[in-house]
């Protein structure tokens, strides 16, 4: 069961982040082209209105949209040094902690993302320039953070599984 749900949540992750990296892309060339119009402004061009704006928007949910699949694939940093010494079991029982920690800190920063959603939802608080609501980037930036707690979720169980897994001879786990 823990094999479909992984498979499950890798295709979520996944999408989720490519969503992100389409962002990041075209924010870049958002940025190139209000860069080039900056600086053909004698040429009767200008920047894009607004272009911090949605660089700042953006890159909050790309952000977000990341950290999902950085965790199903064990992809935060790690130090080595001293867990090298010891066997699999030990380094399973470490990433427990490890994922039993990264899920509390995801569901602080989930929350706390809520709370200042509807915050700034409450206070109707628009951007400077294009004046779209401010709550929107922080809905965006929710639904990845909101499937960052479910992916650390699963990861404590996979981690769980892994430290309880019982050692056999074909894969010399301890």
């Amino acid at each position: 069961m823990r094999q479909s749900v992984e498979r499950l949540l890798e295709r979520l992750c996944a999408w989720l982040a490519i969503a992100g990296g389409a962002v990041l892309v075209a924010l870049t060339i958002a940025t190139v082209v209000s860069i080039t119009g900056r600086a053909l402004t004698s040429a009767g061009l200008g920047p894009i209105p607004g272009d911090y704006e949605l660089v700042e928007a953006g890159t909050a949910f790309a952000i977000f949209a990341f950290l999902p699949w950085c965790q199903l694939k064990r992809g935060h940093v790690t130090v080595d040094l001293l867990l090298a010494r010891f066997g699999p079991r030990v380094n399973a029982g470490v990433d427990l902690i490890a994922n039993i920690l990264m899920t509390l800190a995801s569901g602080l920063i989930c929350w706390r993302l809520w709370l200042g959603m509807l915050d700034k939802q409450a206070y109707g608080e628009t951007t400077f320039i294009l004046q779209f609501p401010l709550w929107w980037p922080y809905a965006a930036s929710l639904v990845g953070a909101a499937f960052a707690v479910v992916v650390c979720a699963y990861t404590v169980w996979r981690s769980l599984d892994e430290t309880l897994e019982r050692p056999t001879a074909a894969t010399g786990r301890e």
